[in-house]
């Protein structure tokens, strides 16, 4: 399935502005999204499956609005981290080039 993510992030500040949430601090959504991240980390110790696919979904849904606070476009950034991870160097797990 093919994802449009300026349309999700557009849908997330829609919904977010009809129920009157934040949509203009961004340090207070990071904080918002740290605490999700939280929640994630808790289904995940507990093994909660069901959980654990909400509280990534919630990640998501906080990642989409930031961007379109940020005016980004989160699909476009993806796609492009991507490429440069694919051309770094790894030893052990960690970076050793950009190239």
């Amino acid at each position: 399935m093919i994802i449009d993510t300026k349309k999700l992030q557009k849908e997330v500040i829609d919904n977010k502005k009809r129920h009157n949430f934040n949509t203009t601090d961004i340090k207070f959504e990071l904080l918002l999204l740290y605490g999700e991240v939280n929640e994630l980390f808790k289904g995940w110790l507990k093994q909660d499956a069901d959980n654990i696919n909400e509280e990534l979904a919630d990640v998501d849904i906080f990642l989409l609005g930031i961007s379109e606070m940020l005016g980004s476009d989160l699909g476009k950034d993806i796609v492009d981290k991507i490429e440069i991870n694919k051309n770094r160097i790894y030893k052990n797990g960690v970076k050793v080039s950009k190239e």
